[in-house]
């Protein structure tokens, strides 16, 4: 009975209604700047400036939001760029728990927060 039963349930699909969202950027001299910036920030649901500052920190050059783009100080390859943005999405938008892209990030007393909205889950992570 047991066979028969797994052989009528249907299909397991992969519950990855999230895709990260990819970077468009171009070069011009030495500065490189991400054209698409404004639609990411709104894709993760995460204020620019967070992003703007761990892509700082993660690539090691400055730069500054100039309306909805991103400029960086030096030529950065869109490859890495995007590797960055996928390590921020692990970190700060996918809960641990349940994989899910439904979480807010707060500020409770002296920690920040990750909260699921999903399943409920709270874990700290460092600003």
């Amino acid at each position: 009975m047991l066979k028969r039963a797994r052989n009528n349930l249907p299909e397991r699909r992969s519950d990855s209604r999230f895709e990260t969202p990819r970077a468009s950027s171009h070069t011009v001299g030495r500065m490189t700047t991400i054209r698409n910036f404004a639609d990411i920030a709104k894709a993760l649901r995460r204020n620019t400036s967070d992003i703007a500052k761990f892509l700082f920190r993660e690539l090691g050059v400055p730069g500054e939001l100039k309306g909805n783009e991103l400029v960086l100080n030096g030529k950065i390859n869109e490859r890495l760029i995007n590797q960055r943005l996928e390590e921020f999405v692990a970190e700060y938008v996918i809960c641990k728990e349940c994989r899910k892209p439904d979480t807010d990030m707060k500020k409770e007393n002296d920690f920040f927060v990750l909260k699921c909205q999903a399943c409920g889950a709270r874990r700290s992570f460092k600003a």
